[in-house]
């Protein structure tokens, strides 16, 4: 996707690590990031770049998670982002607060870097319909992301979840090769201990589901390096 037409995340968040963590994730899932570090900032940066979401966090220098999210909905410039408040606070009354100010969504800490970003697509969805990328071809093969849907030379491919996520990877990345263990880390995530030959497995079961005898295989294995997906056979 040419860069333009990425999604902007805004993350509005003081800690470090986290917004090093939702930067890499977000754009590796196809947004491009700007961040904040306090509710003035985010404001500033709102009105200049009109960010397609923001990811708010709730307690931050300054002003509060909860003043911005008000001042966002008050200003006709912001007031259709979207917005998902990020917090520790999980109490159904906090929940309620952050909803009530004008969050679209609420997600707590400590949280899936994956649901997160299933979550902002749901939000862009019901906000505007047609922004996120819902489908990736490669060669023969069509993933619909909204239905989790996969075909092949017009017929349905039956995948589970993990093989899902595996080829949504890789057609996200076509011909680069990835490691075992970075398949590990960005198909499985880095809070998840699996041993690194069941990512073999996984690539297997794609494998039987994707090729019919007559088709080319797509996954190509790189002696010492790993996977791809590849239309060359060498």
């Amino acid at each position: 996707m040419n860069a333009a037409l990425k999604p902007l995340a805004l993350v509005v968040e003081d800690e470090a690590d986290i917004v090093t963590l939702l930067k890499y994730n977000l754009e590796k899932e196809g947004f491009r990031v700007a961040t904040a570090t306090d509710g003035e900032e985010a404001l500033l940066l709102a009105g200049e770049q009109t960010p397609h979401i923001v990811l708010l966090d709730w307690m931050l220098p300054l002003m509060s998670g909860l003043e911005v999210c008000r001042q966002l909905r008050r200003n006709a410039k912001t007031r259709d982002i979207p917005i998902i408040m990020l917090t520790a606070r999980g109490e159904e009354g906090d929940r309620v607060r952050g909803l009530n100010s004008g969050a679209d969504d609420y997600i707590t800490k400590p949280f899936s870097p994956t649901e997160l970003v299933a979550r902002m697509r749901a939000v862009l969805r019901r906000a505007s319909p047609g922004m996120t990328d819902e489908t990736l071809q490669f060669a023969d093969v069509t993933m619909d992301l909204a239905a989790h849907r996969v075909r092949r030379n017009g017929r349905d491919v039956h995948l589970g979840p993990t093989e899902f996520r595996l080829l949504r990877h890789f057609m996200q990345h076509p011909g680069r090769v990835f490691s075992r263990e970075q398949l590990l880390d960005l198909v499985w995530g880095h809070d998840v201990y699996v041993e690194p030959r069941t990512v073999d497995v996984h690539i297997r079961r794609l494998r039987k589901a994707m090729n019919e005898e007559t088709e080319l295989d797509l996954i190509r294995t790189v002696r010492s390096a790993g996977y791809a997906l590849d239309t060359k056979t060498v």
